[in-house]
C-alpha cells in the first residue's frame, strides 16, 4: 500500500464504511466494497495522481463495485432485485469531482454506525469490537491482540455481532431521545477504548496511533453536540482532550518519555483551556470520565513535576469504582504523597488479577527501586519487558533495565 493510500486509509475507511451501510443497507457488502475500493487505489493513484480529495474517489469506485455485486445477484434473490433500483442514481466516475457526500452527511453516518455498533443487544466486547472493525478498520489480528483472544475467536465474535444487527434488524440510525440513556454507556465506552487504543497502542512497532484517537476525539465532540447537557458526554470530551493535549510531548525521537520527564511547553494549551471549560459547566457531575477528567486537569495544571497535586489525584481517585487498574493508578498517587511503601501496600494485593499487565510490574519495578531495592526492581522490570505488548515500550524498559544495572555497579 503507497503512503497516499495508506493515509487516505487511516482518515476514510470508517466514513467510507458508514456511509456505504447507510447506502446500501448491507454491512458486509459494504465492508468487502470499501476494501475493494482501497486496493484499486493501489492500483490508480500511482499512476493517475493521488485525487485532491480522496473520499469521493473511493465512494465514487465503492458504490459501482456495490452496484456490480447487486446486478449478479439480483436473479437469485427478489429482495436485491427491489433493492437495485434504489442504488441507480447517478454516482461520479473516480475522475469527477464530487460524490454527493457533505459532511454533515458523513457526521451523520458515523454517529449511525456507532450507534447501531453500540446496541444493547449486543455484548460491550461485541460493541467495542465492531467499532474498531468497521470504523477504523482494524484487522481482526489487531483486534485480537486487544483483546487478549485469537484471531479465529475474534473472527466469530464479529460474524456473530453483524448476525445479531441483521437478525434482530438493528436501525441504522441514531436513536430517539428517550432511548439515548440504554446506549449511551456503551458508547461512550467505545469511545473511550478507541482513544485508548490510539494512545497507547495494544501491538506493533508504534506507541501512538493518532488516526485512532483523532477518530474518538471526532466521535466525542459529535455526541456532545447531540446531548449538550449530559455530564459525561461533556466529561469523556474533556478528558480525551486533556489526555491528547499531552501528546507531543510522550515521544522524543521515537522513544516513549515518561510523564515527569516530559517538556511541558510542548503541553497544548489550547485544549487544556478547552477541556476546562467544558468541565466548569458540569461543576457537580461526579461519573467517571468526569472524575477522570479532573484527574487528568490536575496534571495538565502543573507546570513542573513538583507542583502536581497528588493529594487531590489520590483522593478523585476513591471516587472511581475500584478496578485492578484504577487501584493501581491511586497507588501510584499514594506513593507520591505518602512514600514508596504506602504505594506498595496498595499496589501487591493486585498483582493476582494484574500479573499479565506490563504497566503492573513497571509501577512495582518503581516502587522498588524508590525504596532502594535493585534486586526486586530488577525482576519486575524484566516482567514488565517480557508482557510488553509494543516495542517502543518494550526498548523504554530495556532502558530503565539499563539505568538499573549501571546504578548497581557503582
Amino acid at each position: 500500500m503507497t503512503d497516499d493510500v495508506a493515509l487516505a486509509f487511516h482518515d476514510s475507511w470508517g466514513r467510507l464504511v458508514a456511509g456505504l451501510i447507510g447506502w446500501c443497507g448491507d454491512w458486509d457488502l459494504a465492508e468487502e466494497c470499501a476494501a475493494e475500493a482501497f486496493a484499486a487505489a493501489v492500483v490508480a493513484w500511482p499512476r493517475d495522481g493521488t485525487p485532491d480529495r480522496p473520499l469521493p474517489w473511493l465512494t465514487a469506485v465503492a458504490r459501482n463495485r456495490v452496484r456490480d455485486r447487486i446486478r449478479r445477484r439480483a436473479s437469485e434473490s427478489a429482495r436485491q432485485e427491489a433493492l437495485l433500483p434504489l442504488l441507480e442514481e447517478s454516482v461520479p466516475s473516480p475522475g469527477e469531482p464530487g460524490s454527493g457526500l457533505t459532511q454533515d452527511e458523513i457526521a451523520d453516518d458515523r454517529l449511525r454506525l456507532l450507534f447501531t455498533c453500540c446496541h444493547p443487544a449486543l455484548p460491550m466486547p461485541a460493541r467495542v469490537a465492531l467499532t474498531l472493525r468497521t470504523l477504523c478498520g482494524l484487522t481482526s489480528a489487531e483486534i485480537a491482540r486487544a483483546f487478549l483472544v485469537t484471531e479465529p475467536t475474534m473472527d466469530k465474535r464479529l460474524v456473530r455481532a453483524r448476525a445479531k444487527i441483521k437478525q434482530a434488524a438493528i436501525p441504522y440510525r441514531v436513536p430517539p431521545a428517550e432511548l439515548l440513556p440504554e446506549r449511551l454507556d456503551g458508547v461512550l465506552a467505545v469511545v473511550y477504548l478507541l482513544f485508548n487504543e490510539g494512545y497507547a497502542a495494544s501491538s506493533g512497532e508504534s506507541l501512538l496511533r493518532a488516526d485512532l484517537s483523532g477518530e474518538a476525539i471526532r466521535l466525542a465532540r459529535l455526541l456532545h453536540d447531540l446531548m449538550p447537557t449530559d455530564g459525561e458526554a461533556t466529561a469523556l470530551l474533556a478528558l480525551l482532550l486533556l489526555t491528547d493535549a499531552r501528546r507531543a510531548a510522550r515521544l522524543r525521537g521515537g522513544e516513549i518519555v515518561p510523564l515527569p520527564d516530559q517538556d511541558r511547553t510542548l503541553w497544548d494549551a489550547g485544549l487544556t483551556s478547552a477541556a476546562e471549560a467544558l468541565l466548569s459547566g458540569i461543576p457537580t457531575a461526579f461519573g467517571p470520565y468526569a472524575v477522570q477528567a479532573r484527574i487528568a486537569l490536575c496534571h495538565n495544571r502543573s507546570g513542573r513535576p513538583e507542583d502536581t497535586d497528588w493529594a487531590a489525584i489520590a483522593a478523585w481517585y476513591e471516587l472511581l469504582a475500584p478496578t485492578p487498574v484504577t487501584e493501581l493508578n491511586r497507588a501510584v498517587a499514594v506513593a507520591m504523597v505518602d512514600g514508596p511503601e504506602a504505594g506498595l501496600a496498595l499496589a501487591q494485593p493486585l498483582g493476582g488479577e494484574l500479573a499479565a499487565y506490563h504497566l503492573f510490574h513497571a509501577t512495582i519495578a518503581d516502587f522498588q527501586l524508590r525504596r532502594g531495592d535493585h534486586v526486586a526492581a530488577g525482576a519486575a522490570l524484566r516482567a514488565a519487558l517480557e508482557l510488553a505488548p509494543t516495542a517502543t515500550e518494550r526498548r523504554l524498559l530495556r532502558r530503565r533495565l539499563g539505568d538499573l544495572g549501571s546504578r548497581s555497579e557503582r
